[in-house]
């Protein structure tokens, strides 16, 4: 085996590194500056993605709070028109009630006055009626046509009884 002579490999091992310089040369001069180049410009591109990841997520934190503090008033606040609705309803029903208590009253008193006044009507009409009937029967008893005095006269007799036996 020609290649593990020592003349032979001392040879090989000359050119091996003078071809590696070369390459690394090469690639120093002309590949590694690209290399470089894309991989800062890669961790730039990283940094400015978590940068900007980590400022996005602070701006949702920080709309997030906007969001529940505008979210605590808006409870806030429909709780503040809930009471007042709940507090007008109670005042309408209050309202309500003193106004039909009130029409009610007015209306018992309404229906009292008009009993009153048909009652008045009614023994009114009872009386004058009894009248009539009462001097019907004085004329029948006495067989002859009375004045009108003497028809006053038993018209208020008769009515007095009637008043005395009505008051009993």
């Amino acid at each position: 085996m020609p290649q593990f002579e020592s003349q032979f490999f001392s040879t090989l091992i000359f050119w091996e590194v003078v071809s590696f310089a070369i390459l690394f040369f090469v690639l120093y001069k002309f590949a590694f500056p690209g290399i470089l180049s894309i991989l800062e410009e890669r961790e730039k591109k990283i940094k400015d993605s978590l940068d900007q990841a980590e400022r996005h997520r602070s701006e949702a934190e920080r709309r997030l709070k906007e969001y529940e503090a505008k979210l605590s008033m808006a409870a806030k606040e429909a709780e503040g028109i809930l009471a007042a609705a709940k507090e007008r309803a109670q005042r309408l029903f209050d309202e309500n009630e003193q106004r039909l208590s009130a029409e009610a009253e007015r209306i018992k008193g309404e229906a009292t006055r008009e009993i009153e006044h048909e009652r008045r009507k009614a023994v009114q009409d009872i009386r004058n009626q009894t009248t009539e009937l009462a001097l019907m029967v004085a004329e029948k008893v006495v067989q002859r046509s009375l004045t009108e005095a003497d028809q006053r006269k038993f018209a208020d007799d008769a009515l007095e009884a009637l008043s005395k036996s009505y008051q009993r």
